[in-house]
């Protein structure tokens, strides 16, 4: 079992984050000490830690990545990935037509200083 400041360095994932995904149930201790409050995970803990930088990298909301972990077949994981990677790839192309219409719009000498 790991504390969470090893558990954060482990996964890249902030004790702060730690705290928050705990709160809302997207990743809990597996053992919290009665004692003194100290929180433990395990490797199940971390291989689900990484798989949220993983998704939280890929885009995904918090409810989406509550998705992904309640669904503890990831049955539907790849999918949802496919899906997000499309989300990305439509993006950037309309980010790609704004840069284009931008250019176009210079080209034209649309706010030029006439007087030159």
């Amino acid at each position: 079992m790991y504390k969470v400041s090893e558990f954060s360095k482990m996964t890249g994932l902030s004790k702060e984050t730690l705290r928050y995904y705990a709160e809302i149930k997207l990743l809990e201790p597996v053992h919290i000490d009665p004692a003194n409050n100290y929180r433990y995970y395990d490797n199940g803990s971390y291989l689900v830690g990484r798989l949220l930088v993983y998704l939280r990298r890929f885009n995904f909301s918090i409810q989406e990545m509550l998705t992904v972990v309640n669904d503890e077949s990831f049955e539907n994981l790849e999918q949802l990935i496919r899906a997000k990677k499309r989300d990305l790839e439509a993006e950037i192309q309309r980010i790609q037509t704004v840069i284009e219409e931008m250019d176009d719009f210079f080209e034209m000498g649309i706010g030029e200083d006439k007087n030159d």
